[in-house]
């Protein structure tokens, strides 16, 4: 407790007393009425989370049910339209089967006139109903069976060389690795012989006796560019010993067409400054850069002619094909033209007991009307 007391002099002391009562106070708890319909559950964030997801639901359930309220409204208005339509039909029908059947005027009564005119027997029917399909038949069918006819050999004409086409690309591609290695080996077989007859042109076999089943044995013709030192070896080792007819003859034809030496028998500038060896390298270029255009060109003929093969073959099993196809369009033009034939005979029968059954009526009307 805090007191203030003022003295004379104006000035304020404020004077703390505790007291300390001896007597409990109760703790009460008071409630008010508007309290008791209050919800308790407001703050509870669990409970709002369920209120909220249960509306959500509610109402999902209320737009769905109208979705298909208005769903069936519909589908019951459109059967409801159809029927009033059918209804409103009929009615117009039969409106317009009276008025006509009023307007006819006749002066033959139906007793005098016997059943077996006026009923349709089931031939009748039956009857009618096969010249009309006669009728069309022989208006429709027969001249379309040309036009099919026509139309089917165009689609033959048009489908062989697609069908071709087709054949040979999917045969070329299965047999590319067996045209590609059989190319290959021709052209390399080009190459080597090229290789051999050149280097036989300047003597190299009268110095080294094996250069051709060496050559040969090779796996590929280029190889010949290591043989460099080997050709020159064998030249020395056989013209050291040589006699004069056989160098001026071997020797020498040898060594100017390897470029060694000129026309005079002077070393060329390249045997000076490289030595023998890289004039006889040069040489063995030249000859494997010729050899390599042989072997192109050889392989370009074989590969050729092997496409040209499967063409070919091709061909005549396409020509055989459609030569099937052409009996049996054929065969399917002529059984059109039979059943055209048998209905074309049918429809003249026909039409002969219809004419005599009509010209029978006829008297018969006439005599009744006189």
């Amino acid at each position: 407790m805090k007191v203030h007391y003022i003295n004379i002099l104006l000035f304020a002391f404020p004077l703390n007393i505790l007291v300390n009562s001896h007597k409990k106070k109760p703790s009460t708890r008071l409630l008010c009425e508007c309290d008791l319909y209050l919800p308790n559950y407001d703050s509870d964030q669990e409970m709002t989370d369920v209120m909220e997801n249960f509306s959500k639901q509610t109402q999902q359930r209320f737009h769905e049910y109208d979705d298909r309220m208005k769903e069936k409204r519909k589908q019951c208005k459109e059967q409801c339209d159809k029927e009033c339509q059918k209804i409103i039909l009929k009615d117009k029908l039969e409106k317009e089967l009276m008025d006509k059947f009023a307007t006819l005027q006749t002066d033959i009564q139906s007793e005098a006139i016997p059943t077996c005119v006026c009923e349709k027997s089931l031939a009748d029917k039956m009857e009618k109903e096969c010249l009309k399909c006669t009728q069309n038949l022989g208006g429709i069918v027969a001249p379309s069976s040309g036009v099919l006819a026509g139309i089917a050999e165009g689609a033959l004409y048009a489908w062989k060389p697609g069908a071709l086409d087709a054949a040979i690309k999917a045969a070329i591609a299965k047999g590319a690795d067996k045209i590609l290695a059989v190319a290959n080996a021709a052209g390399l077989k080009a190459g080597k012989e090229l290789v051999i007859e050149s280097l036989k042109e300047l003597h190299v076999d009268y110095f080294w006796t094996e250069m051709s089943n060496t050559i040969l044995e090779m796996s590929h013709y280029n190889e010949v560019a290591n043989l460099t030192a080997v050709i020159s070896n064998a030249k020395y080792e056989a013209c050291k010993v040589a006699s004069t007819d056989i160098y001026e003859t071997m020797c020498e034809p040898f060594e100017k067409g390897f470029g060694i030496t000129d026309e005079l028998g002077n070393y060329t500038s390249l045997a000076k400054t490289a030595g023998t060896n890289e004039a006889i390298a040069k040489t063995l270029n030249e000859i494997l850069a010729e050899a390599e255009g042989v072997a192109e060109a050889k392989v370009a003929d074989v590969t050729a002619a092997e496409t040209a093969i499967i063409k070919e073959a091709q061909e005549k099993a396409i020509d055989a094909a459609s030569t099937q196809l052409y009996s049996a369009i054929g065969y399917s033009i002529l059984a059109i033209l039979i059943i055209i034939l048998i209905m074309v005979i049918i429809y003249l029968i026909l039409r002969y007991r219809r004419k005599k059954k009509m010209k029978k009526k006829l008297q018969y009307i006439k005599l009744l009307k006189e």
